[in-house]
């Protein structure tokens, strides 16, 4: 199985399966002199970390992060040599047992069918690489990327789950830290919590959609054509499992749109510099960036493993009612926001290197 690597210059491969021993990343190409400390990477790795409310799969797994390789110690912290830098991430709470009467039964909307059709074989104890437990060691490699880029704030938030948005009138970044859905609306909480509350009763899932904010990039990051900055936004998070959608800034909205009402008008600042009047195109022209916020959504489909019996077909192709038992988070989009924000991370900070390499400056 190849393409377990993405990036150019900031490139990251991660390795390891749910029910395997441990799972984890090598960041290749992380430029030398990068301070960090443990506790940055744990920091968001506690954020995705399953099992912290009732509306999140029960799988107690700490996610302690241990970095391998690529460092040396500085200070209380560490300093990057410019090596590879290998970080693991071990699986302590698997329960393959749960798995062994549906080994060779496909479960509708998951990965089992396609990846005995393209391998001969598929691994069913949760899903193996294709499932959500693999974007830890992503969220652990745009812990790194963050200080590549450290003038860069990234941010994501939960803007809807199921058919409930928020009110973007009340959007407040810090309350996204304040309750378990990383929701800026504090009014939907409540909304949100009863509608998941229905869900598990019904013993059946919900989507969401998550947006993710980067504040400070700076103008010029990405290429036309072939190298674009927002081409690379949008493949990385749709190679987040279970994502079925990606937009930037107005994303499918600008259809609506007339060309007047979508195009970013420009004025002079008070201090010489040009400003932007809006931001229609979510701080990306041309695949390059122009200094405004960009700002990425993406969709994550109802989690496929539900209580619910559904028809399906087993792998000696005979038709078979099937229900997944065991844990599963009735709505995967909640964890899926640092795992977004990793992504972007990692795809600025491959910019910025690429631009450093290319102008000898970023």
């Amino acid at each position: 199985m190849s393409f377990n690597t993405f990036g150019h210059m900031f490139r990251v491969s991660t390795w390891g399966e749910s029910h395997g021993k441990a799972l984890g990343c090598v960041v290749d190409g992380c430029p030398p002199g990068i301070t960090f400390t443990k506790d940055e990477i744990q920091f968001y790795l506690d954020k995705r970390r399953p099992a912290q409310s009732k509306y999140t799969t029960q799988r107690r797994e700490p996610d302690q992060v241990k970095i391998l390789s690529g460092v040396l110690p500085e200070g209380d912290g560490l300093i990057t040599t410019g090596a590879p830098v290998s970080m693991i991430i071990e699986n302590i709470d698997q329960r393959s047992k749960d798995y062994s009467d549906i080994a060779r039964k496909y479960r509708p909307g998951h990965a089992d069918y396609v990846y005995d059709v393209k391998y001969g074989l598929h691994d069913y104890r949760g899903g193996g690489r294709s499932s959500a437990r693999e974007t830890a060691a992503r969220v652990a490699a745009g812990a790194l990327a963050r200080r590549v880029i450290p003038r860069v704030v990234i941010r994501g938030a939960v803007i809807a789950i199921g058919p409930h948005e928020i009110d973007r009138n009340y959007w407040d970044w810090d309350e996204v830290d304040r309750n378990p859905f990383f929701s800026p609306d504090a009014r939907t909480v409540k909304i949100f919590s009863d509608y998941l509350d229905d869900v598990r009763k019904k013993g059946s899932s919900a989507g969401a959609v998550i947006e993710v904010v980067a504040e400070h990039v700076p103008a010029g990051l990405g290429a036309p054509l072939y190298g674009k900055l927002d081409q690379d936004i949008v493949s990385g998070l749709m190679s987040i499992n279970a994502v079925k959608g990606v937009e930037i800034g107005e994303g499918f909205s600008v259809a609506k749109l007339q060309g007047e009402e979508n195009a970013d008008e420009m004025r002079i600042d008070t201090d010489g510099s040009p400003i932007f009047l809006s931001n229609h195109a979510g701080g990306i022209l041309g695949g390059i960036s122009t200094g405004q916020l960009i700002v990425a959504r993406f969709a994550i489909k109802p989690t496929s493993s539900i209580l619910i019996k559904q028809r399906s077909i087993d792998a000696d192709h005979r038709e078979i009612d099937i229900a997944t038992y065991g844990r599963h988070d009735p709505c995967v989009g909640i964890r899926a926001v640092p795992v977004g924000e990793a992504m972007i991370a990692c795809t600025i900070a491959d910019h910025f290197l690429r631009q450093r390499g290319q102008k000898g400056c970023a």
